[in-house]
């Protein structure tokens, strides 16, 4: 990744794509949870329109998995040319809130926190799925650190210090559409199937009195870079009612992904938990 990440971009993402089609066709276990996905959301589609959006989607899956290196060691101005911010990236430094950013996982997601870092000056903060491979763990944390104005904390670790960051006025980077399973989660619909969706986004804002901005990041074609839209604040979240923001949440990441379906996380198993006496789906 570090040899790869001196290359031109639209050569990297040629090899990328390149590489997505090669996962598409060895990886049979994240190809068949990626076409289960494709087949719950949009039952309506023909097999063939959701075994094309699975080839495209797993092109950027190998372009942001390659990429990923230009974004843990290439320098700060070559970042600043390639990453084109649109919105009010600068309300969390200006804001006598702290700020939530609502980030779904789309394939640019670590392109937003890299925008984040060179851009804002207070210090932000998140979470990350450590990884059993302490080297590339540790590989993930330098990378997501480099710039020194981040702090990121381990799914696994007590929320206590992320709390405290975030009482001390820091930004939070929030991932907030993965199944973590049942625990502090409500079944809500995701196009149309109930899925296990945190109700922290809602409660946290609420609890600490934050600001949700909502931010998109996007893998631009043929290797011209990156957008990443810093959506206007939403004027009516939190509410006293967290189901009812979740499910408002879901309906905005549905459109989203609507927007750039190929784009989205779609090897991710996002209905694995399911409503007593359910079946599983995968």
């Amino acid at each position: 990744m570090w040899l790869v990440h001196w290359l031109p971009l639209p050569v990297q993402a040629a090899l990328g794509r390149g590489l997505g089609r090669a996962l598409f066709a060895l990886g049979r276990s994240r190809r068949r949870i990626a076409l289960r996905n494709l087949e719950l959301c949009f039952p309506h589609w023909t097999l063939a329109q959701r075994e094309a959006l699975a080839r495209e989607h797993f092109q950027w899956l190998g372009r942001s998995l390659l990429e990923r290196g230009l974004l843990w060691y290439a320098p700060r101005r070559r970042l600043e040319r390639l990453i084109r911010i649109e919105g009010d990236i600068g309300l969390a430094d200006r804001s006598d809130k702290p700020v939530m950013w609502l980030a779904p996982h789309f394939m640019a997601l670590d392109v937003a926190g890299v925008a984040i870092q060179l851009h804002v000056k207070k210090t932000g903060t998140s979470i990350y799925q450590a990884q059993s491979n302490k080297v590339f763990d540790a590989a993930i944390r330098r990378g997501r650190l480099r710039f020194g104005n981040a702090e990121i904390f381990s799914r696994k670790e007590s929320a206590k210090p992320l709390m405290r960051c975030i009482r001390r006025g820091q930004p939070f980077f929030n991932l907030p559409d993965m199944d973590f399973g049942p625990k502090d989660a409500a079944f809500v619909p995701f196009f149309g199937v109930p899925a296990a969706t945190l109700l922290a986004p809602s409660r946290m804002a609420r609890a600490l009195d934050m600001v949700v901005q909502p931010v998109v990041a996007e893998m631009l074609p043929g290797g011209r870079g990156y957008v990443v839209r810093f959506l206007p604040p939403w004027t009516d979240f939190p509410t006293d009612d967290a189901l009812a923001d979740t499910r408002r949440m879901n309906q905005w990441i549905e459109q989203e992904i609507e927007r750039m379906p190929a784009q989205y996380l779609w090897v991710h198993k996002r209905f694995k938990t399911r409503p007593p006496g359910e079946p599983r789906l995968y």
